[in-house]
């Protein structure tokens, strides 16, 4: 009975752009598909305005990165274990929009985008694509960004909004009943930085001279919320190898031996590191320490 109960367990992630994925959920796809859980991945964009670290590959033209970005999520989620992948309307429907910077360097849209970029979409238009996901796959807990994105990427902000925009729609009854008979997602997560542990590497990174913001000194609020406003954290620690053989799948987009890079693999290296989630909305956690199981209570 216990294993039929494991095996029925249904989590649906939104992220932006193919190496998110990779960045942030690496491990909690890892365990519950190891668990014999259904894991469905939205990606909603093909990140053809990431960064190319690859000096061979610097002649890509926007499209011909999207193409070659949907090579390395296919290998990234072949690493993980994840059969179902679904791009939001169809692989290239939306467009990467991009990002700039203001003069204070945080990260805002650009001025210019395409047409079709991400954070141009109609939003009832977009949700309405995810609204059949969910419907189809009747997760019990969804994963997205913050209301900010996690750091301001307007992508990952429109990705925010669709998703909790079509976790409403996809309730109610009224609503587009061509998409599929209603479901309510029981528990819907903010992914999040795991704020105690980034910051124990960040010393520890700067004890070791990686020289990550030279010209500023980070505090503990600078690396996640405050740590009393975690509700659960997936330990790295056992799928370590699988996150770190999936992150290093966007050759494109992450180079191993960046600074951040290297703080990031010292902080996932470290005893209770992993993946943290803030509660939305939904089911809350049931009382006491921080949860280890996303699906713990439902």
């Amino acid at each position: 009975m216990l294993n039929d109960v494991l095996a029925d367990r249904r989590l649906l992630l939104v992220h932006a752009h193919p190496d998110d994925e990779s960045s942030q959920s690496a491990a909690t796809m890892a365990r519950y598909v190891a668990e014999g859980a259904q894991v469905t991945l939205v990606t909603c964009t093909l990140g053809e305005l990431g960064e190319i670290l690859v000096p061979d590959w610097a002649h890509f033209t926007p499209g011909e990165l999207g193409g070659h970005r949907q090579g390395e999520i296919a290998v990234a989620l072949a690493e993980i274990g994840v059969t179902d992948h679904v791009y939001l309307g169809g692989a290239g429907r939306y467009h990467d929009s991009g990002m700039a910077r203001d003069e204070k360097g945080a990260v805002v849209a650009p001025d210019d985008m395409p047409d079709n970029a991400f954070w141009r979409a109609d939003l009832l238009e977009a949700a309405n694509h995810l609204v059949e996901v969910i419907r189809s796959r009747r997760p019990q807990v969804l994963v997205t960004y913050d209301p900010f994105g996690n750091y301001g990427h307007p992508d990952h902000v429109q990705a925010h909004r669709v998703a909790m925009y079509a976790t409403v729609l996809a309730a109610a009854a009224s609503h587009r009943p061509d998409l599929g008979a209603p479901w309510q997602v029981q528990r819907v997560l903010w992914n999040t930085h795991n704020t105690e542990r980034w910051v124990e590497a960040y010393r520890i990174a700067k004890e070791r001279g990686l020289e990550l913001w030279p010209d500023e000194e980070r505090s503990e609020e600078d690396f996640g919320p405050a740590p009393s406003q975690i509700v659960a954290v997936v330990e790295c620690g056992p799928w370590l190898e699988i996150c770190r053989r999936a992150l290093g799948s966007h050759r494109s987009q992450v180079d191993p031996e960046n600074p951040f890079w290297q703080f990031y693999a010292i902080m996932q290296e470290l005893p209770g590191a992993g993946e943290a989630y803030l509660l939305a909305t939904g089911e809350p956690f049931p009382e006491g320490e921080i949860a280890t199981d996303l699906f713990a209570g439902l």
